[in-house]
């Protein structure tokens, strides 16, 4: 019996449920597109899918340095790994002082299109703007950092904020959905072979994407003048995406004069969300906190 009872809660199977209780919905009513049929499914370690109604996570330090950061985790654009990569790493944010918001968006095969995704972004960061000063945050100092294929969402919504996805729902939808600034982490970002092989690719371009649906979707082939300042951080030996995405980000930022910072580790692999003590990419926190001083978003503590 004592057995049977453990291979129960080993298997222990996804559960169904909605917004949680202090979410903030991003839409008014039904988002644009369409949206899971839901209900939402949540894995014991934090895996979200099935997203019937996008919302925002907001962790408020007790003392707001005015800085604040939009989380969206990776998955592939199949799931989101909130329990890895947004969670831990809003907790840590909250603990310096910054505003931090876990985003939940809408998978592109889950009923809202391939647009869902990219809209949810765009909305999350013009509604963070719009109630800054509910937040104590300044709407100038609103940055959005990006797991994996998260961080492909968070590329997208930095190079082209203007892009017109969805028709205006309120008085939110007037302000820019530009980031201030971009954290790309193990990031997913260019569609072009040979580095195409990721399942972010795959959900969003299925089998054999035309050209110009490679074009549209390749983060570093929209980067311009106006793009944000970007912090860049991947494993040399990432085996999922591969470090090319970071380096060709990285050269078309340099070549549109746009600062960035990049760092590449030796060692690492994917998915490290803040990363394991003692390893290489738990550095990147640290170098983070660094680089938003050396630009003015945040004061030395």
């Amino acid at each position: 019996m004592k057995r049977l009872l453990l291979l129960c809660l080993v298997f222990l199977p996804l559960h169904a449920g909605a917004a949680p209780a202090g979410a903030v919905l991003l839409w008014p009513g039904p988002p644009p597109g369409g949206a899971a049929p839901g209900p939402q499914r949540d894995s014991a370690k934090g895996s979200i899918t099935q997203v019937e109604q996008p919302y925002l996570l907001v962790h408020r330090p007790a003392r707001p340095n005015g800085v604040a950061i939009l989380l969206a985790s990776g998955g592939g654009y199949a799931h989101i790994e909130a329990g890895k990569e947004s969670g831990p790493a809003a907790a840590w944010l909250q603990a310096q002082g910054i505003t931090a918001f876990e985003l939940v968006y809408r998978l592109p095969q889950e009923g809202g299109g391939v647009d869902a995704p990219f809209q949810d972004g765009q909305r999350a960061m013009r509604l963070i703007r719009a109630r800054a000063a509910e937040w104590k945050i300044d709407p100038a100092r609103i940055g959005m950092l990006g797991f994996s294929a998260g961080a492909h969402l968070a590329g997208m919504t930095a190079v082209q904020p203007h892009a017109v996805r969805y028709a205006p729902v309120d008085a939110a939808d007037k302000v820019s959905a530009r980031p201030d600034f971009a954290v790309l982490l193990y990031p997913v970002l260019t569609m072009q072979p040979p580095f195409d092989t990721t399942h972010a690719k795959k959900e969003l371009l299925g089998a054999h994407p035309a050209q110009a649906a490679r074009d549209a979707m390749s983060v570093e082939l929209q980067a311009d003048a106006q793009t944000p300042p970007a912090f860049i951080a991947q494993a040399l030996d990432d085996p999922i995406a591969p470090p090319e995405n970071s380096q060709l980000m990285a050269s078309a930022l340099h070549r549109a004069g746009v600062p960035v910072e990049l760092h590449l580790f030796r060692h690492g692999g994917h998915g490290w969300g803040l990363g394991k003590p003692g390893s290489e990419p738990a550095a990147w926190p640290q170098l983070l906190l660094a680089w938003l001083q050396a630009h003015g978003w945040m004061t030395a503590p």
